[in-house]
């Protein structure tokens, strides 16, 4: 379990698609975290907060947001060139799970052939209206020096916006989040999605640790329009601890307790098998 003080990593399994790997699927429904067959229960902090696959939606590509630079732009600048886009909806003053989110975006595609800017675009976009360029550019600065693949900074974007335009971008992809006053802090589930060079979803990633392979697959398939089928929902939350008493709530902590015991269940077995091992080898007598 990584970052626990900061991320609840909870399943939610969701329905099958029908289409074949690596073909079109049919028009799909969106699956929506609020079904509760979809879910485990959620603590009250989290009610109403994950991310809808809405497969083949179209993203309302007149939005407009600043860039890093401050330069006022339409969501449409990054669709232009026939080429897929990586979307991450994150904030860029997140105290735990955002910074992680890009973090793991770039290793990922550190392991793929495939340059940003001239085979795909890589569009982050903050979901708290507090956030300006001149944060979003410290955030591609670091970023980019994490990477360190040359001629590439100009297919990594980092916006920031109001809040009539975060939020209907956020609806329209499935984005679900909450502000919690009391820690001047976000509760969201972590994720990014491919959308086609016409803006079109075809593709979701939830969690962390997003595998090149499968990054390079939702690239080449998004690339023809494809739209891809709906996945199993690993949500990974941002969950604050409470420093006033000094604990996690209830339900991480029901996570960190089962964590340690398939912990400890693992660490036995694993010395009952070296231990049977060590009775069954036989005894080699000298002299």
């Amino acid at each position: 379990m990584r970052r626990i003080q900061g991320c609840l990593i909870l399943v939610a399994a969701a329905c099958a698609a029908s289409a074949q790997p690596g073909q079109p699927a049919p028009a799909q429904p969106s699956y929506s975290m609020q079904d509760s067959n979809l879910r485990p229960a959620l603590p009250g902090a989290l009610q109403g907060v994950g991310i809808d696959q809405k497969l083949d939606t179209q993203v309302p590509l007149n939005l407009t947001f600043r860039d890093e630079a401050g330069r006022t732009v339409p969501l449409s600048t990054y669709f232009q060139a026939r080429k897929p886009v990586i979307l991450a909806l994150v904030y860029y003053e997140c105290p735990m799970l955002c910074t992680q989110i890009l973090n793991d975006l770039e290793s990922s595609l550190k392991a793929v052939s495939f340059n940003p800017g001239r085979d795909f675009e890589v569009v982050s976009v903050s979901f708290d209206p507090k956030d300006t360029p001149e944060i979003a550019a410290s955030k591609k600065q670091l970023l980019l020096k994490r990477y360190g693949r040359p001629n590439t900074s100009n297919g990594w974007h980092f916006l920031v916006g109001d809040q009539p335009n975060i939020k209907t971008l956020t609806d329209a992809v499935g984005f679900h989040y909450k502000y919690d006053a009391a820690t001047q802090q976000f509760a969201h589930a972590s994720g990014i999605m491919i959308l086609t060079p016409d803006g079109h979803l075809s593709r979701y990633f939830y969690g962390l640790e997003y595998a090149p392979r499968d990054i390079r697959l939702g690239l080449v398939e998004a690339s023809q329009n494809k739209i891809g089928s709906p996945v199993d929902q690993i949500l990974l939350f941002c969950y604050h601890y409470d420093p006033s008493t000094g604990k996690y709530g209830a339900l991480v902590m029901r996570i960190v307790r089962v964590s340690g015991a398939g912990f400890v269940l693992v660490c036995g077995t694993f010395l009952w098998i070296m231990s049977r091992r060590e009775k069954a080898r036989p005894i080699v007598r000298h002299g």
